[in-house]
């Protein structure tokens, strides 16, 4: 789920236009609060961490990045 700020500053700039940076202060002002209150947190910086460690792991065993070892492959051939 995306965190309210997220949405609330996504629509706003949608329904601006040019006019986003003056439109969207508060929306804006509550986006660094909360990506602040992430970029605090140990909890998160040990969860995000531990996710790229597991990756470069992953990597390292077949040599495929992620990205593509995540892809779906075709259903008929």
């Amino acid at each position: 789920r995306v965190p309210d700020p997220i949405q609330d500053f996504t629509k706003c700039c949608k329904n601006s236009g040019v006019l986003i940076v003056v439109k969207c202060r508060k929306e804006n002002s509550a986006l660094k609060e909360c990506l602040t209150a992430y970029y605090n947190d140990p909890a998160f910086h040990e969860e995000c961490k531990m996710e790229y460690l597991k990756e470069r792991e992953e990597f390292r065993k077949t040599g495929i990045p992620a990205k593509k070892r995540l892809q779906k492959l075709p259903t008929s051939m």
